[in-house]
This record gives C-alpha cells, sequence and structure tokens, in this order.
C-alpha cells in the first residue's frame, strides 16, 4: 500500500480528479438541488387505502398540470413528477415533496401543488353524485321521517294517558318516555353521522419552509465520492494487477528458475534523454509515472561511476576463471530489455580493462513466452543479465533450457534497474587507476 501511494502518486492524483469530475457531472443528474414539504390534513376518519390513494391523486398529471400552469412554468405534469412526490405520514396527513434550483422555486412549488391538490380533491368530492350516495341519502331521509312520526305517535299516546293514575297508566307513560328518548338519541346519531361525513375536508397546513441549504446529495457530496471512490478503484487496480503479475521480481525466484545463483544487483543510470513515448498511452504513462513498474524491490543506488564499476569486477571475481586462467564468458540479453543492454555493455567495457583476462562475448536472444530461444553453440559459461520484473518463471526455464542443448552452463545471473541519476556522476581521477578487487565469493551482492 505505502509503496503504491509513494510510486504511484501521480496517477492516484490524475485519478482522483477525474473521479470528483465525475462525481461533479452526476449532480447535474442525481443532486435534487433544495428540497422542501408542504403538508395536508385530510379531515375526519380515513382509511390507510383512501390515504394513499389522496397521495397518488396529489402527484397525478392533472394536479400537477395546474400548478405548473399557475406558476408560469413550461414543464408539463409529466415532467413535474420528476420533481414532487408524495407520502402519507401519521394523523391523517399527506406530505407533498417538491425540488428546485433554487430556494424559492422548491417553496413556491411545494405550496402551489398543495392548494391545487386540495382544490382539486374538493371539486371531486363536490361532483360525487353516484347512485350509491343519493340511495344512502334517500334512506337517511326516509328514517329521519319514519322517526318524528313515531315520536309524535309517542307524544300522542303519552298525552292520552297522563289522566289516568292507575298503575298501569303510570308504567305506559314510563316505558313511551323511554321509547322516546331511544329515538331521539338514535336522531342525535344520525345528524352527527351527516356532519362527519359532511366534515371530510382537506386544509394545507400552512407555507412549506424555505430551505436553506441543497438537500443531499449535493455537488460537494458527490465530487468528494467521486474522488474517494476512484482513488480506492486505482490502489486496488494496482494491488490486483500485482497479484495477477507471473514476472519474477525476487532474486530467490529467478535463481531457482534459472538453476543458477544471482550474482549481483546493480543500477543503471538512465541514458542521455528518454525516448520519446510512443502513442497517446505511452505519452500518458510517461506523465502518471507508469512508465515503469512500481512493485520493484528496492536497488541501492551506486555513489559514483567507480564505484559502480566496482560490482560488475566483483561478478567477474566471484565467477573466477577456468583452469588456464581465462574466464570465458557469454553474455545473455533479452532482446528489448534496455537496461539489461546497457549493463552488458559495462560489463564488457570492464572486462576489455581487467587485469585478469576474460573473453567475453555479449549476445542477444528472444525471450518470449512459448518461443525457445536460440543461444550459439559453445562451451562457455553462461551470465545472464535481465531486469527485474520483466521475465516469468516458463521464459527464464526456457532460457537455461536452451543453454543446455548449446553445451552451455549457467553460471549464474545480473539483474538490473533503471534509475535516474540526478546531477552528475562523480568519477575518481584516471591517474589513480582501478582499484584492487579481492577475489572473494562470500562477498554480498550488490555491496560497494
Amino acid at each position: 500500500m505505502g509503496q503504491v501511494l509513494r510510486r504511484r502518486w501521480r496517477a492516484l492524483l490524475i485519478l482522483v480528479v477525474v473521479g470528483a469530475g465525475v462525481g461533479a457531472g452526476a449532480s447535474l443528474v442525481l443532486s435534487p438541488g433544495y428540497e422542501t414539504t408542504a403538508s395536508v390534513l385530510l379531515q375526519g376518519p380515513r382509511q390507510a387505502d383512501e390515504l394513499l390513494t389522496q397521495a397518488q391523486v396529489a402527484t397525478s398529471s392533472v394536479v400537477l398540470d395546474r400548478a405548473g400552469a399557475a406558476l408560469g412554468l413550461r414543464e408539463t405534469g409529466t415532467d413535474l413528477q420528476k420533481k414532487v412526490s408524495a407520502s402519507v405520514a401519521q394523523g391523517n396527513v399527506v406530505a407533498i415533496t417538491a425540488d428546485g434550483d433554487s430556494p424559492q422555486h422548491a417553496q413556491q412549488l411545494a405550496d402551489q401543488v398543495a392548494n391545487e391538490f386540495v382544490k382539486y380533491s374538493t371539486q371531486l368530492l363536490a361532483n360525487s353524485a353516484d347512485t350509491s350516495a343519493q340511495l344512502a341519502q334517500e334512506q337517511r331521509e326516509a328514517l329521519r321521517q319514519q322517526v318524528a312520526q313515531t315520536n309524535q305517535r309517542i307524544l300522542d299516546l303519552s298525552r292520552s294517558v297522563q289522566d289516568g293514575q292507575t298503575v298501569e297508566g303510570v308504567q305506559v307513560r314510563t316505558e313511551l318516555q323511554g321509547l322516546r328518548t331511544s329515538l331521539e338519541q338514535a336522531m342525535n346519531n344520525l345528524n352527527a353521522a351527516d356532519a362527519a361525513t359532511g366534515a371530510g375536508n382537506m386544509v394545507v397546513m400552512g407555507p412549506s419552509e424555505k430551505p436553506t441549504s441543497p438537500a443531499a446529495p449535493t455537488l460537494t457530496q458527490l465530487a468528494g465520492g467521486g474522488a474517494i471512490l476512484f482513488f480506492l478503484i486505482g490502489v486496488l487496480g494496482y494491488l490486483f494487477g500485482s497479484r495477477t503479475d507471473r514476472r519474477l521480481r525476487s532474486e530467490t525466484e529467478i535463481g531457482s528458475a534459472l538453476g543458477a545463483p544471482v550474482l549481483a544487483s546493480v543500477d543503471v543510470p538512465e541514458s542521455g534523454e528518454p525516448e520519446p513515448a510512443a502513442g497517446v498511452r505511452g505519452v500518458l504513462r510517461r506523465i502518471t509515472g507508469s512508465d515503469k513498474p512500481w512493485n520493484l524491490p528496492e536497488v541501492p543506488v551506486s555513489a559514483d561511476d567507480a564505484s559502480r564499476e566496482v560490482r560488475y569486477r566483483r561478478v567477474f571475481a566471484r565467477l573466477g576463471a577456468d583452469r588456464d586462467g581465462v574466464l570465458r564468458l557469454l553474455v545473455l540479453v533479452a532482446a528489448g530489455d534496455g537496461a539489461a543492454k546497457q549493463a552488458a555493455e559495462q560489463f564488457a567495457k570492464v572486462a576489455r580493462a581487467e587485469r585478469v583476462r576474460v573473453q567475453l562475448t555479449v549476445t542477444e536472444i528472444v525471450v518470449a513466452a512459448g518461443v525457445q530461444p536460440t543461444v550459439p553453440d559453445g562451451t562457455d559459461g553462461v551470465l545472464v543479465v535481465l531486469s527485474l520484473g520483466t521475465r516469468s518463471a516458463w521464459e527464464l526455464v526456457a532460457v537455461a533450457e536452451a543453454c543446455a542443448d548449446a553445451g552451455h552452463e549457467v553460471l549464474g545471473a545480473v539483474l538490473t534497474r533503471q534509475v535516474r541519476v540526478t546531477g552528475k556522476p562523480r568519477r575518481e581521477p584516471a591517474a589513480a587507476g582501478p582499484p584492487q578487487v579481492p577475489v572473494d565469493r562470500d562477498v554480498m551482492a550488490g555491496s560497494p
């Protein structure tokens, strides 16, 4: 994780900027802008299904068309349905939520839709004259007349028995009075039911509140979320790519694939100006710093050219010489490996200046998946020079098999990594001569 942040920070920074831009662009579609809610109270007892029906009526195209026309909007009711929603709250309340590009527009739209909803619902109730409603009204009127006639009859009977003071007369008057009281109670209940039926009106519970801040998700939230999302995608992409990469980066793995030890790891400074990138993809890779692998192990950088040459001489010292005192060496370099080729040329230069006799031949071979490299025949020892993280295990096994087929023995490998050197490299004075290097096979690879 730390290597990704240190070596790919420019690419991750570009991803963060792109993610923020994508989030900001998405806010044009996803951000509701400013949002507010107007409440409408439905008086009288209401069933749950009836409340849901009223909420659907509040967002119908008829109501929204009227609201848009009243506000002078160019949007139709179908367009406004994307900005207006209705839900049922507790206490027979229908909450109408509207959003707009400004607090004033959101407040005006919510209030106007609430008013048009109340007007439209009231109009529907006033124009509802279906057969069932008329029949119920006629039955109630007939019942009232029967109750009034019965009450009058009871009153007449009660007056006719007022003169009698017998026990039977008193009982009759008592029963008639109780019956009359029951009829009056039934009449009151009927009137109360009519009043409740006629009292099912709707009332707007005041103007909606003017919003003071945009509703979530805001532009800032979407831009920040996009930046974080692209950053995580970039980090996870680099980690996943490193997991699935089959190219070897460890000295132990490379030595096992070649069947020979890794003699040294050397740094190769970049020569002159970098080669121009090919195509748009190459330019982007160079700008973002992705033109070189990020997951390669660190190679100690030499202090100057003289100390770098010491590393090359120590490779010869570790290899030793044949019985006749001559080190016959075939250096293999994969085609297209610029750093390895530069290191091989440096080996040849050091071999010419070496005091011991070294016969060195540099050969460039084609190494690719599924292709058997071609190595010249001979009995010389082979030194494989390759860059870190450029070859898979099977490719290195193919190189070792090709050397065995040609009669060579792989003596070892030298790993290279190209580095950028700031400032001019320091060199020792020419008169001082090359430093004496003892032949020590136990010296650590890459030590100055």
